[in-house]
């Protein structure tokens, strides 16, 4: 991440999915495809809103990794494990925060439940009885009975289909279930789930219905709508109104996304220049930057510091408009300022240790590399972060723990080819019984056997 909203690119994270909605049966694009947005302030938002279901669900909020994919789709799921993927479209498309924080409770259920391993033991179960029908078909033939046999085979697919998502939507139920319990012991409306299916996905039913049944990997929206309706207006929190500070999130988070992903013409359209609310300066603040209207820009974010000059995120979006258009030492004091709003945010420290070797070179290194150092240390994976250390220990003459990083930053983009080359490379000019010598030996054998490994398969499929 240069800043604030980037596209981000990294290993493939959608191997096994876990959709929300019917928005997953209209032939959606694998997340693997999308880019993924890193915004700090976004990311917060987002904590804030799911650490409350995670620790009602007995889940430790840290191990959960979240993502926000750049797709218009109204959309999320949980992928290899513990990771939620929220789509900016439902982010956009969602009335109030409780209707995102619904659909996060939602994700928590299927986290809680165990359901992407349940599910590739359900897929497993369902591909037995499939073969089975293809061998059967196979020796149909063989037999003389052409058509039986065709028959056992085109609809083998089908038949496993069939019974998994009888599966799948079992899940879906479970994890509805499981949501609404999550919000209650949270102490939240679950009024939000059922205004987000009512609203978002239940137009689409009529699409869903035409489709045959062993597609069908979700229950038709009404039907959780009404087995969700009774436990939910019966809660005790169902009256329970939305918390300011969601609100307030929520609203900079949306015209944060609409300055960014839409139109100058879309913004100003949602965002009038008579709305002086300080979302609607944020959103336009954004699209004139975007459009390379600086002076506009700045003359919201000067507003918005003066009515605000403790929210970090105002001082990040100016440090960023500076740095991107080449003045990276005037950025510095406004990323310095944004980190002492918002101490150890990863994103933050590399805001800040970007201009610092922009605007003083081999200067501001050393100490960018501590604030690179300390965001890597929270951010392992940030291969950004790495190329920028990389960079920075360049500057310093540092030859061998540049290529150290260049490796770790390879590493973390799942190029191991380039992983082991920088590595080797390192391991070269570096000391002999080092931390740092040791890490490149680490990359040499991880990445190395990753390599082996895919070129075995490669080889599998060629045989």
């Amino acid at each position: 991440m240069a800043a604030s909203l980037v596209t981000a690119f990294g290993r493939q994270v959608a191997q096994a999915i876990v959709a929300l909605g019917a928005t997953a049966l209209l032939a959606a694009p694998p997340a693997a495809a999308q880019g993924l947005i890193r915004d700090a302030e976004i990311e917060d938002t987002l904590r804030v809103y799911t650490n409350p279901l995670f620790e009602a669900a007995g889940i430790v909020p840290a191990d959960v990794d979240l993502y926000i994919v750049n797709d218009p789709s109204i959309n999320a799921f949980v992928a290899r494990g513990q990771n939620i993927f929220v789509h900016t479209g439902l982010v956009l498309e969602a009335r109030n925060p409780n209707e995102v924080i619904g659909v996060l409770a939602h994700e928590t259920g299927h986290i809680s439940g165990g359901h992407l391993a349940r599910s590739r033991e359900a897929m497993d179960q369902a591909m037995f009885p499939m073969l089975i029908s293809i061998g059967l078909g196979v020796l149909a033939i063989a037999a003389g009975a052409p058509d039986a046999g065709a028959a056992l085979i085109s609809g083998s697919q089908q038949f496993a289909m069939s019974n998994f998502v009888r599966h799948t939507q079992v899940q879906e139920s479970a994890a509805d279930q499981a949501g609404a319990q999550y919000l209650e012991a949270s102490g939240q409306s679950g009024r939000g789930l059922i205004s987000f299916f009512n609203e978002q996905l239940r137009p689409y039913e009529f699409m869903t219905r035409r489709m045959p049944p062993y597609m069908m990997t979700h229950p038709y929206s009404s039907d959780r709508v009404e087995s969700l309706r009774q436990r939910i207006e019966g809660a005790q929190h169902y009256e329970t109104p939305e918390d300011e500070e969601n609100l307030r999130r929520f609203r900079f988070m949306q015209a944060k996304l609409v300055g960014f992903i839409h139109t100058q013409g879309q913004t100003l359209a949602r965002y009038p220049l008579r709305d002086t609310s300080q979302p609607a300066r944020y959103a336009r603040a954004v699209a004139y930057y975007r459009v390379s209207d600086l002076a506009r820009a700045r003359a919201e974010l000067d507003v918005l510091m003066r009515e605000d000059p403790s929210n970090p995120y105002f001082q990040e979006l100016t440090g960023q408009i500076l740095f991107e258009n080449g003045r990276a030492a005037e950025s510095i004091p406004y990323h310095r300022r944004s980190l002492e709003l918002a101490p150890n945010q990863p994103l933050l420290q590399i805001n800040l240790a970007r201009a610092l070797t922009a605007a003083n070179g081999r200067d501001g290194a050393e100490e960018a590399i501590a604030l690179l150092n300390a965001a890597v240390r929270r951010e392992p994976d940030n291969a950004f972060a790495w190329r920028e250390i990389a960079s920075a220990r360049d500057l310093q003459g540092e030859q061998g723990l540049a290529e150290l990083a260049s490796a770790e930053q390879n590493f973390a983009l799942g190029d191991f080819a380039a992983a082991v080359s920088f590595a080797e490379r390192a391991r070269q000019t570096l000391p002999r019984n080092t931390p740092s010598y040791q890490r490149a030996t680490d990359i040499v054998t991880f990445a190395g056997n990753e390599l082996r490994d895919r070129q075995s398969a490669q080889r599998g499929r060629r045989g």
